[in-house]
Protein backbone atom coordinates (compact mmCIF):
# COMPACT_ATOMS: atom_id res chain seq x y z
CA UNK A 1 0.00 0.00 0.00
CA UNK A 2 1.26 3.55 -0.70
CA UNK A 3 2.39 5.96 1.99
CA UNK A 4 2.31 9.62 2.12
CA UNK A 5 5.85 11.48 1.53
CA UNK A 6 7.95 12.53 4.50
CA UNK A 7 6.54 15.84 6.58
CA UNK A 8 10.61 16.82 6.09
CA UNK A 9 9.85 16.75 2.08
CA UNK A 10 6.59 18.53 2.34
CA UNK A 11 8.30 21.51 4.23
CA UNK A 12 11.09 21.73 1.84
CA UNK A 13 9.11 22.26 -0.84
CA UNK A 14 6.38 24.33 0.58
CA UNK A 15 9.17 26.68 2.05
CA UNK A 16 11.25 26.80 -1.90
CA UNK A 17 7.44 27.82 -3.18
CA UNK A 18 7.04 30.70 -0.37
CA UNK A 19 10.37 31.84 1.11
CA UNK A 20 12.45 31.11 -1.62
CA UNK A 21 10.20 32.45 -4.36
CA UNK A 22 10.24 29.67 -6.98
CA UNK A 23 7.08 28.55 -9.05
CA UNK A 24 5.65 24.81 -7.93
CA UNK A 25 6.36 23.46 -11.26
CA UNK A 26 10.03 24.58 -10.51
CA UNK A 27 10.26 23.22 -7.02
CA UNK A 28 8.32 19.70 -8.13
CA UNK A 29 11.35 19.56 -10.17
CA UNK A 30 13.83 20.34 -7.91
CA UNK A 31 12.59 17.92 -5.46
CA UNK A 32 11.46 15.17 -8.23
CA UNK A 33 8.09 15.22 -7.61
CA UNK A 34 4.49 15.76 -9.83
CA UNK A 35 3.60 18.91 -10.41
CA UNK A 36 0.48 18.67 -9.23
CA UNK A 37 1.67 17.01 -5.97
CA UNK A 38 3.54 20.46 -5.32
CA UNK A 39 0.51 22.24 -6.06
CA UNK A 40 -1.49 20.48 -3.54
CA UNK A 41 1.13 20.93 -0.85
CA UNK A 42 1.23 24.69 -1.13
CA UNK A 43 -2.68 25.04 -1.65
CA UNK A 44 -2.91 22.86 1.83
CA UNK A 45 -0.40 25.01 3.38
CA UNK A 46 -2.21 28.37 2.77
CA UNK A 47 -4.81 26.83 3.52
CA UNK A 48 -4.20 24.81 7.02
CA UNK A 49 -1.19 26.23 7.72
CA UNK A 50 0.47 22.40 7.20
CA UNK A 51 1.42 20.59 4.44
CA UNK A 52 1.04 17.39 6.57
CA UNK A 53 -0.50 14.12 5.12
CA UNK A 54 -4.75 13.72 5.91
CA UNK A 55 -5.27 10.48 7.36
CA UNK A 56 -5.37 7.44 5.36
CA UNK A 57 -7.34 4.53 5.86
CA UNK A 58 -8.72 3.64 9.61
CA UNK A 59 -11.76 2.32 10.75
CA UNK A 60 -15.13 3.40 9.27
CA UNK A 61 -18.01 2.50 11.98
CA UNK A 62 -21.20 0.44 10.52
CA UNK A 63 -24.08 2.90 9.95
CA UNK A 64 -26.71 0.62 11.13
CA UNK A 65 -25.96 0.67 15.06
CA UNK A 66 -27.70 1.67 18.25
CA UNK A 67 -31.48 1.73 18.28
CA UNK A 68 -31.65 1.39 14.09
CA UNK A 69 -29.49 -2.13 14.94
CA UNK A 70 -31.85 -3.41 17.20
CA UNK A 71 -35.09 -2.02 15.31
CA UNK A 72 -33.33 -4.07 12.37
CA UNK A 73 -33.13 -7.50 13.84
CA UNK A 74 -36.29 -7.55 15.41
CA UNK A 75 -37.49 -6.68 12.27
CA UNK A 76 -35.90 -9.43 10.46
CA UNK A 77 -37.11 -12.12 12.58
CA UNK A 78 -40.80 -10.86 13.32
CA UNK A 79 -41.71 -11.21 9.69
CA UNK A 80 -40.52 -11.65 6.20
CA UNK A 81 -38.58 -9.18 4.60
CA UNK A 82 -36.40 -8.21 1.32
CA UNK A 83 -33.12 -6.27 1.41
CA UNK A 84 -34.75 -3.74 -0.55
CA UNK A 85 -37.99 -3.25 0.93
CA UNK A 86 -35.51 -2.77 4.60
CA UNK A 87 -32.82 -0.09 3.10
CA UNK A 88 -36.62 1.67 2.15
CA UNK A 89 -37.90 1.30 5.74
CA UNK A 90 -34.72 2.42 7.01
CA UNK A 91 -34.99 5.22 5.11
CA UNK A 92 -38.62 5.70 6.53
CA UNK A 93 -36.82 5.62 10.00
CA UNK A 94 -34.28 8.65 8.74
CA UNK A 95 -31.47 6.05 8.47
CA UNK A 96 -30.01 6.39 4.40
CA UNK A 97 -28.17 2.92 3.72
CA UNK A 98 -27.73 1.47 0.87
CA UNK A 99 -28.13 -2.56 -0.30
CA UNK A 100 -24.78 -3.26 0.44
CA UNK A 101 -24.98 -1.96 3.64
CA UNK A 102 -28.14 -3.96 4.58
CA UNK A 103 -27.07 -7.04 2.93
CA UNK A 104 -24.01 -6.81 5.00
CA UNK A 105 -25.32 -6.32 8.02
CA UNK A 106 -28.14 -9.32 7.82
CA UNK A 107 -25.56 -11.80 6.62
CA UNK A 108 -22.93 -11.23 9.72
CA UNK A 109 -26.39 -11.35 11.96
CA UNK A 110 -26.48 -14.51 10.36
CA UNK A 111 -30.56 -13.36 9.82
CA UNK A 112 -32.03 -14.39 6.58
CA UNK A 113 -35.92 -15.23 5.45
CA UNK A 114 -36.10 -18.16 2.66
CA UNK A 115 -39.34 -18.10 0.57
CA UNK A 116 -40.83 -21.48 1.18
CA UNK A 117 -41.75 -23.73 -1.66
CA UNK A 118 -46.01 -23.42 -1.44
CA UNK A 119 -46.44 -26.47 -3.93
CA UNK A 120 -45.45 -30.03 -2.13
CA UNK A 121 -42.77 -31.86 -4.23
CA UNK A 122 -44.96 -34.41 -6.60
CA UNK A 123 -45.14 -37.63 -5.62
CA UNK A 124 -44.40 -38.97 -8.95
CA UNK A 125 -41.53 -37.61 -11.03
CA UNK A 126 -41.49 -36.49 -14.43
CA UNK A 127 -42.49 -39.56 -16.93
CA UNK A 128 -40.09 -40.19 -19.57
CA UNK A 129 -42.01 -41.16 -22.94
CA UNK A 130 -40.98 -44.48 -22.53
CA UNK A 131 -42.89 -44.93 -19.25
CA UNK A 132 -45.94 -42.97 -20.63
CA UNK A 133 -46.02 -45.56 -23.39
CA UNK A 134 -45.91 -48.78 -20.88
CA UNK A 135 -48.06 -47.20 -18.22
Amino acid sequence: MARPFSDDLRDRVVGAVTRDGLSCRAAAKRFGIGISTAIDWVRRWRETGSAAAGQMGGHKPRAIAGEHRAWLIERCRAQAFTLRGLVAELASRGLKVDYRSVWIFVHEEGLSYKKRRWSPASATGPMSPSDAAAG
